[in-house]
C-alpha cells in the first residue's frame, strides 16, 4: 500500500487545514492513522482511526483532543485530519500510516508497516 499525505501549509493560530491521505488499496480493513514530527523532536502519535470490523473506532492524543478529527472514506480509500484551533505547537511534519495493530499499540509508531511521506504544518503565532 502507498500512501500520498497532502494538504499541509502555512496558516495562522486559531486557523484550520484539512489533511488528505489517499492510499493505493483498500483501506477498510486497516487502522489508518496520523503521526507528526516537530521541528528537532522525534515523531509522536495525533490520531487513529480503526478498521471497519472494529467500527472505525477514533483515538486521539491528548494534546489534539477537541481539536483534530480524524476521519475516512473507506470507498476513496482515503482518510482525513481536520484541523482546527491550530496553535504553534501544532508544526510539525505529519505522516499518515497503516497497519493492523494491536488494539494497546495503536498509538505506537512500529504497530504500522505502510507510512506517507509526510506533508509539512506550519503555525505562526
Amino acid at each position: 500500500v502507498q500512501l500520498q499525505a497532502s494538504g499541509g501549509g502555512l496558516v495562522q493560530a486559531g486557523d484550520s487545514l484539512r489533511l488528505s491521505c489517499a492510499a493505493s488499496g483498500r483501506i477498510a480493513d486497516y487502522y489508518m492513522a496520523w503521526f507528526r514530527q516537530p521541528p528537532g523532536k522525534e515523531r509522536e502519535f495525533v490520531a487513529t482511526s480503526a478498521r471497519r470490523s472494529a467500527s472505525g473506532i477514533t483515538s486521539y492524543a491528548d494534546g489534539v483532543k477537541g481539536r483534530f478529527t480524524i476521519s475516512r472514506d473507506n470507498a476513496k480509500n482515503t482518510v482525513y485530519l481536520q484541523m482546527n484551533s491550530l496553535k504553534p505547537e501544532d508544526t510539525a511534519v505529519y505522516y499518515c500510516a497503516s497497519g493492523v495493530p494491536a488494539l494497546s499499540a495503536r498509538s505506537q509508531m512500529s504497530a504500522y508497516r505502510y507510512w506517507g511521506q509526510g506533508t509539512l504544518v506550519t503555525v505562526s503565532s
